[in-house]
């Protein structure tokens, strides 16, 4: 009788566990994120824009993973809306040649579309790989652009994220153009990569253009002098069939189109990554600012 109980409880259980999954992957709007601040930020200001809006309940599925993971996530519809970038996308998952600003997007448009996703237009910025080091190292070699760096490259390690590492438009192909041949190359989680050049541990990163803590070091940003990287502007990536179900979020999403600038996403990046504020808090605020919803910002 004890494992009968047993067995029966452990049904009911589960039973329990999967009516409540159903339940919520059927009536409500499931917002996915990268494993960075600034996803998860973008997921924020989406999912309270939308709740604020309309009557959808917004469910968030955070830290998922790399862009890779995140992506296949959309693919199998096991997300509705995600935060994503126009380089990433063309370059990363569908390797193809990218173009400039204008050009990119359309291709975006173009390729997530045969996928059954819509692209919407872009938040307003552009968040581009760069490498970062310290200021004062930076002076004394005369370094500004990535290929005055090039010359002294055997020199530096390098601290990059696991992903950069590996992406055909990352590590790679970036070595590649500008000759560099770094001593040492260390892989790491994107939030440890400032803690890590300001220990010593490692001598440059590579840097997002919109992250906070590059307001927090005293670091030197180097320009992408042959411009390498393609742009990686932000926008709203939607599933087709969520838009069907739901389609009084796109009104709802178009008022996010330019809304969001560099200098307004990295003080965002700031405040989580550098104040310790909570993303729910920050991107109310900025919503509020923006004259996107009403309320007081704390």
């Amino acid at each position: 009788m004890r494992k009968k109980f047993f067995g029966f409880l452990l049904i009911a259980v589960v039973a329990s566990m999967l009516s409540g999954c159903i339940f919520i992957e059927k009536d409500s709007l499931i917002l996915g994120s990268r494993n960075n601040t600034e996803s998860i930020i973008l997921s924020h200001v989406m999912g309270q824009l939308i709740e604020n809006k309309t009557d959808i309940k917004v469910i968030y599925k955070e830290n998922l993973g790399g862009s890779n993971v995140v992506w296949n996530a959309m693919l199998n519809g096991n997300i509705d809306v995600v935060p994503d970038y126009t380089g990433t996308i063309v370059v990363n998952y569908y390797h193809e040649e990218p173009g400039n600003a204008e050009e990119t997007l359309e291709l975006t448009r173009h390729l997530v579309g045969e996928d059954g996703i819509i692209a919407f237009n872009t938040f307003g910025f552009n968040n581009t790989y760069t490498l970062a080091l310290d200021e004062s190292k930076a002076e004394e070699l005369g370094v500004v652009t990535f290929s005055d760096f090039a010359a002294y490259s055997e020199d530096f390690t390098l601290g990059a994220v696991f992903e950069f590492i590996d992406r055909p438009d990352g590590l790679p192909g970036f070595q590649k153009e500008y000759g560099l041949k770094f001593k040492n190359v260390k892989g790491m989680d994107h939030g440890i990569m400032y803690r890590s050049i300001n220990a010593g541990e490692v001598d440059v990163i590579n840097s997002y253009t919109t992250d906070g803590q590059l307001q927090e070091f005293d670091l030197r940003v180097l320009e992408d002098d042959k411009s390498y990287f393609p742009p990686y502007h932000a926008l709203p990536l939607v599933r087709k069939e969520t838009l069907k179900e739901y389609p009084e979020i796109e009104a709802v999403l178009r008022q996010l189109e330019g809304a969001i600038n560099e200098e307004a996403m990295q003080k965002m990046n700031a405040k989580v990554d550098n104040d310790g504020m909570m993303v729910e808090r920050v991107a109310e605020e900025f919503l509020v600012e923006s004259g996107l919803i009403e309320g007081v910002a704390r």
